[in-house]
């Protein structure tokens, strides 16, 4: 399988996520994660990636999320200059609620 790069719609990452092609990032910091997060969400604030590099899986698809998309593609675009395969979620958690997403709270 060819591995998603680049960005995602909210409803194809929820798919990925469901069917265990896509590995779920949540770089938002920890209030907005205790505020809500999707089941599964893997939690590393954006500014402790760096530090926690080997909490990321090899080899599977890692889709990052934040809150709308900013930081989210922040991540991206270093996991991608890292040769991780990575895509940004488009819209961030905004958007995986819109298109129906689980969020445990």
């Amino acid at each position: 399988m060819t591995a998603i790069t680049g960005s995602i719609a909210a409803p194809d990452a929820i798919a990925a996520v469901e069917s265990g092609t896509g590995w779920l990032l949540d770089v938002r910091e920890d209030v907005e994660w205790q505020a809500g997060h999707a089941p599964g969400a893997h939690h590393i604030p954006m500014g402790e990636i760096g530090r926690r590099q080997d909490e990321l899986p090899a080899g599977e698809t890692i889709l990052v999320i934040c809150h709308v998309g900013g930081r989210s593609r922040v991540v991206t675009d270093a996991l991608l200059a890292a040769d991780y395969p990575a895509a940004n979620v488009e819209g961030g958690m905004d958007a995986w609620q819109a298109a129906g997403g689980p969020v445990l709270r």
